[in-house]
């Protein structure tokens, strides 16, 4: 080949190959380059650089170094450790190279370990973040504009309550193009076991580090849910934000779980999406405006979030049109009484340890128009709910309950002996109540027609269901006036001897229309003592004594029909010795066995009325012993509402 077509081809295949040797990377000694390096990085970022392993360096197509083995510390190299193994690679800016200076482009660290601070006064990062602060804030300094990490591991602590944490798999790029004054960061991390992906975007550093406001743009993803965010933020009197976002979870808790949390009734969550407006001030976020949907459930309202002392507190005021409390229901039958876990009565052998509540503070008011609970409908719901640690107090204001109006409150609280069981503290009143159309909505015979009213007070403390109310002490009373028992006829009954006509059971045309009706009711260790119990018609009292028993579930009792004359206006008790002067008696009734199935049988007389007003002890010991069902005793309409 003549000479001037062999050199140019020698020319461009060198040139090649010189190409190719610079965007290979080449071992060099690392002591010196190594010296060289972390003299920039100390007067740069207040950060010592020491290297364990090789160091290589490649020219093009941007220069680069590569050092193994790296340990970065603050300050010094005997300084709190930054970051320490894995491989750091560094690409330098050309024209601050060229010039005899090594400025950082790119900074990227691969399989490192990276420390955050331990505690309040470990300030191990803040000279490195001032030097990196004054850089974004100097007009025409100099900054890396990107800063990656791949496969690595971040060790610090909980803010919250000191704890030590560890995200692992941090992939993180955190970039500052330079036609753009903002920057930019994503990344993804596993923490809790749990993969993560973040984003943020818009923000403008050189304005936060200023004391001004950036804009910013943040979004979170996990395997249970989502969150986004965008607004304004500023740095000048510690972090604030505001602005608008959003927070979905398919399972609260798996998302509680996530974020290393708890909050107050969770176990009773569990689809759950929140978004309005927020301002946030430290460890406190105010929700001025905000829409809640708990399952099929919208709400909306304002509320506050504080996450100081170890445990989140909220406070809100929330009202809806509408409100299905039925996820309530079936949250609450399943976590105190699935098949597996009742007694032979029924009751719920599960624990009835307030904790798993109680993982958060939470006072809530809590509106609606109209409120469904399984079957029973309320309207012009006002109620309050406040959880403490070792506490649930709620408070039912008002509501509307077949034209009735009811109001209750209840406390329920830790045993300061035993962390285990939980006391109970009830009360509450209703007047005006429909009771057969309440009957009827809950699933039962509208066998009585009118408005009553009455209250309970009751209180216990147990371990379980069961136990608790084998522990139950109180009173509870129902009165009525002008009401009608629908299905029999009373008159017809005395008539008869205590007789039903044949088939009027079945065909359910008696009445029997009284002027009034009540009974008392007094409990003690889950046994309640009927008191006082009358109905009173224009022809005929009758008196009811006896027990019902809660933990057996069963009833125990006695009624008595008496017929009246037209001048008897009260109901008189009849003293033996008046026997002979006493008006025509009735008719005498045993009343007992399980709720499911209570059998009524005629005594006959021996010597008048033997109602006994102590109750149970007209009846064998054994007589309160019913079939036991096995299963919750709800009625069919109500587990119709229990998904």
């Amino acid at each position: 080949m003549p000479l001037r077509r062999l050199l140019p081809a020698v020319c461009i295949g060198s040139l090649v190959l010189a190409l190719i040797a610079a965007c290979l990377p080449w071992s060099v000694a690392s002591a010196r380059l190594t010296r060289g390096v972390g003299k920039s990085l100390a007067t740069g970022y207040g950060i010592a650089m020491t290297a364990g392993g090789r160091a290589g360096i490649a020219l093009l197509p941007i220069p680069r170094l590569d050092f193994e083995g790296v340990r970065l510390s603050a300050g010094t190299v005997d300084g709190p450790l930054l970051a320490e193994g894995g491989t750091l690679t560094l690409k330098l800016g050309i024209r601050a190279l060229l010039a005899g200076r090594i400025e950082i482009d790119t900074l990227s660290l691969e399989r490192t370990t990276i420390t955050l601070p331990v505690d309040d006064g470990d300030r191990r990062w803040v000279e490195p973040f001032r030097r990196l602060k004054a850089r974004l804030t100097e007009g025409g300094a100099s900054r890396p504009r990107r800063i990656s990490l791949t496969d690595a591991i971040l060790v610090g602590r909980d803010p919250r309550d000191g704890s030590a944490q560890t995200a692992s798999d941090v992939d993180l790029v955190l970039a500052w193009p330079f036609w753009s004054s903002q920057t930019n960061v994503a990344g993804s991390f596993v923490w809790n076991e749990t993969p993560t992906r973040f984003s943020l975007s818009g923000v403008r550093l050189d304005e936060l580090f200023s004391g001004r406001e950036s804009p910013f743009s943040a979004s979170a993803t996990w395997p249970a849910g989502q969150m986004t965010a965008e607004g304004s933020g500023s740095l000048a009197d510690g972090v604030s934000l505001r602005g608008q976002g959003s927070l979905q979870t398919r399972s609260l808790r798996e998302t509680l779980a996530w974020a290393g949390t708890d909050i107050a009734l969770s176990p009773l969550l569990d689809t759950f999406a929140i978004d309005g407006t927020f301002e946030s001030s430290g460890r406190n976020l105010l929700l001025p405006t905000m829409r809640l949907r708990l399952g099929d459930n919208s709400l909306e309202g304002a509320g506050s979030i504080s996450f100081g002392q170890g445990r989140p507190a909220l406070q809100a005021t929330l009202a809806a049109e509408n409100l299905n409390l039925a996820p309530v229901l079936a949250t609450l039958v399943r976590v105190f009484g699935s098949d597996d876990t009742l007694n032979a009565n029924g009751w719920s052998r599960q624990s009835l340890a307030l904790r798993p509540f109680t993982g958060g503070d939470l006072d809530l008011r809590l509106s609606a128009g109209s409120a469904r609970l399984g079957p029973v409908v309320m309207e012009d719901l006002a109620s309050s709910l406040l959880v403490r640690d070792g506490s649930v107090e709620g408070s039912l204001v008002r509501a509307m309950v077949r034209g009735g109006l009811v109001k209750g409150r209840f406390g329920l609280t830790t045993s300061a002996t035993d962390r285990g069981e939980t006391e109970l503290r009830a009360q509450g009143a209703f007047d005006q109540l429909d009771l057969g159309a309440f009957l009827v909505d809950v699933g039962q015979e509208g066998w009585i027609l009118g408005n009553a009213q009455g209250h309970f007070t009751l209180e216990g403390s147990g371990r379980t269901a069961a136990g608790l109310i084998a522990h139950l002490n109180g009173r509870s009373s129902l009165a009525m006036e002008n009401g009608t028992l629908a299905g029999l006829d009373l008159a017809d009954v005395i008539h008869r001897n205590g007789v039903a006509a044949d088939g009027a059971l079945v065909r359910r045309n008696g009445r029997t229309p009284f002027e009034r009706a009540g009974v008392v009711l007094r409990f003690v260790d889950g046994i309640g003592e009927i008191t006082d119990g009358m109905l009173k018609t224009t022809s005929l009292s009758a008196s009811l004594r006896g027990t019902l028993s809660l933990p057996e579930r069963t009833l125990a009792a006695r009624a008595e029909l008496t017929p009246r004359v037209s001048t008897d206006t009260v109901l008189r008790p009849v003293s033996p010795k008046n026997l002979s002067s006493a008006p025509a008696q009735g008719p005498l009734f045993d009343i007992d066995g399980p709720w499911d199935a209570v059998a009524v049988r005629v005594i006959p007389r021996e010597g008048g009325s033997d109602l006994d007003s102590r109750g149970g002890s007209i009846l064998a010991p054994d007589a309160m012993q019913g079939a036991r069902t096995g299963a919750l005793d709800l009625p069919t309409r109500v587990r119709a509402y229990v998904p």
